[in-house]
């Protein structure tokens, strides 16, 4: 099944036929996102010439399904980011974000982007979860932040204590994605939807092959969270999360606020204006990508905790998952893809807080291309010492992948294709079909695929994701539709389709 957000219901896009691409540009922004876009519209408006290219739509990928919470307090993210890190690299990640809330803040004033001023809230489900607040709470007001403490929350729900900072800010992701691309193209950049980028080569210039034909460009900005580019292995520094949101419409606003749990189950509230009543947000249920048994009882899993304590939310209105990345260093980077790579950029790893991290790469990035980075910008360094910090979890997480590569072999043993029959609608396996690699075998509406069950980036074997009839790898997060095209990840190809001859 088809999975949108609030944004993308909202923001219906008709179908495109992808053009042709080609030419000369002084620099290449893959990705449309809200790194991608807002990096455009900082170039272009300092007269460089500017082509972004989008494997989809604007508004496709992580913005566009985001609870887009532009805020400072960021759940316990100051507590992770303190367990690897010194307090002077906290005070400039709190800087970077704040840098970045002014600027996005400022944008949306001046061009009309309708956002709602709402206190940000961090909560404890529990008493096991207090002290996670409590620590979060201490951080951030060593820092600067006005933050509050309360011993309870009017919510519908038990809560044991929170943290909170006023006059942070809520918007409609894909609105403001509109606009961003709107304010790029006034100022001369070129933005083409429905194009993937294949790779990237070379240097003075750099040639950039997509589906659609080459293009050089002094600078590539690949703004795509992970990167598709191999060189700097993000892919293995990073671990690919899954998460969920539902829609839910209410006679009146269910929250004032914006909030978020500090323990598990994770869960996220906001609410979002509409004509005819309020709409709740519902967030949670994550899980890493492509290990979840059944994804499907996730989302039905949150589906009944929002039933549960908000019984007043009767209408679903749209329900949607979204895929982030978190860094086993804690930190987001945005830089050189390689030391001394200055001609190729990367940016990603916002853990979830892309909104005010993804403006921040932007900034740097594009403060590194037309003349000096910031100070704070030094917290975004793709290569930096303090990285070690990390590497006990980078073990871990790249161990995780070991394992799951194996098994991801070893379990389609339990079954072969044979005569079998091909899986009921909704359904997916992979097993081995006489000879050769596994073969992932799927029915959705009525109709049966076949195509390898080999991910194309590093190898591992897919799995089906019953929540949106899609193909998961569980090494690094690359997804495939049912026909093998690819949906999002590292991944740049297609999983090969099987023809099979009984």
């Amino acid at each position: 099944m088809a999975l949108s957000s609030l944004w993308q219901d909202r923001h219906p896009r008709p179908p495109l036929d992808p053009p042709d691409v080609g030419g000369r540009y002084d620099v290449v922004v893959v990705g449309a996102g809200l790194t991608g876009l807002t990096a455009a519209v900082l170039l272009a408006r300092a007269g460089r010439s500017v082509l972004v290219l989008e494997a989809e739509r604007v508004g496709h990928g992580t913005t566009g399904r985001s609870t887009a919470k532009i805020s400072l307090l960021q759940g316990t993210r100051l507590s992770a980011i303190s367990r690897l890190h010194s307090q002077g690299v906290l005070r400039r990640y709190v800087e970077a974000n704040t840098e970045a809330q002014t600027w996005l803040l400022r944008f949306c004033a001046e061009h009309a982007v309708t956002t709602q001023d709402r206190t940000a809230f961090t909560y404890a489900h529990s008493e096991s979860g207090i002290g996670n607040v409590r620590d979060e709470h201490d951080l951030a007001q060593s820092l600067g932040l006005p933050v509050e403490w309360h011993a309870r929350l009017d919510l519908p729900f038990s809560t044991r204590g929170a943290t909170s900072l006023p006059h942070q800010a809520q918007v409609d992701p894909v609105a403001l994605l509109d606009s961003l691309a709107a304010r790029a193209q006034e100022h001369g950049a070129e933005i083409v939807e429905g194009v993937r980028v294949r790779g990237v080569r070379g240097s003075g210039p750099t040639t950039v092959s997509t589906e659609a034909g080459d293009v050089a460009a002094g600078h590539v900005v690949v703004a795509t969270n992970m990167p598709i580019l191999d060189r700097g292995a993000f892919f293995a520094r990073m671990s690919p999360q899954r998460s969920y949101g539902l829609a839910l419409r209410t006679p009146v606003p269910a929250v004032e606020g914006m909030y978020l749990s500090a323990d598990a189950p994770s869960r996220s509230l906001r609410e979002a204006p509409a004509e005819d009543g309020s709409i709740l947000l519902v967030g949670g249920a994550g899980h890493t990508t492509g290990r979840a048994r059944s994804p499907l009882e996730h989302l039905d899993g949150l589906r009944e905790w929002a039933r549960t304590c908000f019984p007043e939310a009767a209408e679903e209105v749209s329900a949607w998952s979204a895929q982030d990345y978190v860094p086993a260093g804690e930190l987001p980077f945005a830089g050189p893809v390689l030391p001394g790579a200055d001609h190729l950029l990367v940016a990603g790893g916002y853990a979830k807080w892309g909104m005010t991290n993804g403006v921040a790469a932007a900034l740097a990035l594009t403060a590194g291309i037309l003349g000096e980075r910031p100070a704070w910008a030094s917290v975004y360094d793709t290569t930096q010492a303090t990285e070690l910090r990390g590497l006990p979890q980078l073990v871990r997480s790249n161990a995780e992948v070991g394992l799951e590569m194996t098994a991801g072999w070893l379990r389609p043993l339990r079954r072969a294709l044979g005569s079998n029959e091909p899986p009921a609608e909704g359904e997916g396996q992979v097993a081995y079909d006489r000879v050769g690699p596994p073969t992932a075998t799927s029915t959705t509406d009525s109709v049966v695929r076949r195509v390898s069950g080999v991910c194309t980036h590093l190898g591992g074997v897919v799995r089906w994701n019953d929540a949106e009839t899609s193909w998961d790898c569980p090494l690094h997060g690359s997804r495939f539709d049912a026909d093998g095209t690819v949906l999002e990840g590292p991944a740049t190809c297609g999983l090969t389709r099987v023809h099979r001859s009984d």
